[in-house]
């Protein structure tokens, strides 16, 4: 199984949905980096559960302990470990699922391959094992931030709802972080309803990378834009992954959607950004945009078909327990840390960030 990820800023995951802890160990960070445990904190308070009506109602404080990897405030050169205990786990809830998988859902997967499942929660495949997404992000944000470099998640559509007059400025202002404060509101009501009816909505997330330089990535192999699709992609629930215009590339013509380059003080620029500012594999200095597209919760009180494995004989299920009505809001701050991941690795592999230390 395969729980790491990166070749230079190596990130770790570690723990289960309803185990003791869950948590990431980050190698590969420079030293004399200042970070402190509020710096991871903050991140974790975007995903934390149970912070609305819109998400979980499972309470967890999501509280970080750091274990190694800092010294006098800063980073040390050594791994980074930072856990999280749960606190508020019901197994109980999940008792009756030990031999029916769940629709939709890993449970099949990981039986067939591994046999030894967790199916507390959904074990190792729960949302909840992105803990280790954002701490390890939170990090990467910290060291992207010596570069001037930003990321912001936020929704753009839930359901058939799509956002149209978006202002970043305005996403924290209600809890399905949409810059557009109307349609927010009706995304809102719509997840709410499909909660009251036992059911659950999917939706579209857009990460915005500001001020990356020209020049990350690779040509051929370790494409910027591959390696960025790979992370998204592994995040649960994304389905698809757009970078720039995406699929929308498939009915223009190469007049219409060209980045023709410019010059202004000085600075290359290009007029339009279909791209998502990344060309053959490499960044070329513009915002970095991406969206993935998230399903539904899978966990819904609806009653479904599945099988029994140990009779071999059809059955239903009706799941328990307590589960995001939308993953969408809460995926945010992970699409964020994965992104952030992908920028550091790179931007350490292309020598913008001295692999040894952060130099004042």
């Amino acid at each position: 199984m395969t729980n790491t990820t990166g070749k230079i800023f190596k990130v770790t995951t570690f723990g289960s949905s309803h185990g003791k802890a869950l948590g990431a160990i980050i190698d590969g960070c420079p030293a004399n980096l200042e970070l402190s445990k509020e710096d991871i904190q903050k991140e974790l308070d975007k995903r934390r559960p149970g912070t609305s009506a819109v998400t979980t109602s499972r309470s967890e404080k999501d509280e970080v302990k750091i274990l190694s990897g800092i010294f006098e405030g800063k980073t040390d050169g050594t791994p980074i470990t930072g856990v999280v205990y749960n606190k508020n786990q019901h197994s109980k809830d999940y008792s009756s699922l030990k031999n029916t998988p769940r629709p939709s859902h890993g449970d099949f997967g990981w039986i067939s391959k591994y046999g030894n499942y967790d199916y507390n929660g959904g074990g190792r495949e729960s949302g909840r094992a992105t803990i280790g997404h954002v701490i390890g992000g939170a990090i990467a944000k910290k060291l992207l931030e010596t570069q001037n470099i930003k990321i912001i998640s936020h929704v753009v559509q839930i359901g058939n709802i799509k956002a149209e007059d978006i202002n970043l400025k305005n996403i924290e202002k209600y809890p399905v972080r949409c810059g557009d404060l109307n349609k927010a509101k009706e995304m809102e009501e719509l997840i709410l309803t499909k909660k009251e009816e036992g059911d659950s909505v999917g939706g579209i997330v857009e990460t915005i990378a500001l001020n990356v330089p020209a020049g990350l990535g690779e040509p051929v192999f370790s494409k910027l834009d591959g390696d960025l699709a790979k992370a998204l992609m592994e995040i649960n629930a994304v389905k698809g992954v757009e970078i720039g215009l995406g699929f929308d590339v498939a009915n223009k013509t190469a007049s219409e959607i060209n980045d023709e380059y410019y010059i202004e003080d000085e600075i290359i620029k290009t007029k339009t950004n279909n791209s998502g500012g990344i060309v053959g594999g490499i960044s070329n200095g513009q915002p970095i945009i991406s969206k993935i597209a998230v399903k539904p919760t899978p966990s819904i009180s609806k009653c479904q078909n599945t099988i029994n494995l140990e009779t071999k004989e059809n059955t239903k299920i009706e799941i328990e327990g307590r589960h995001d009505p939308c993953i969408c809001p809460r995926i945010c701050s992970v699409a964020e840390s994965s992104t952030a991941i992908i920028l550091a690795e790179h931007m350490i592999r292309s020598g913008f960030i001295h692999p040894n230390k952060i130099i004042c």
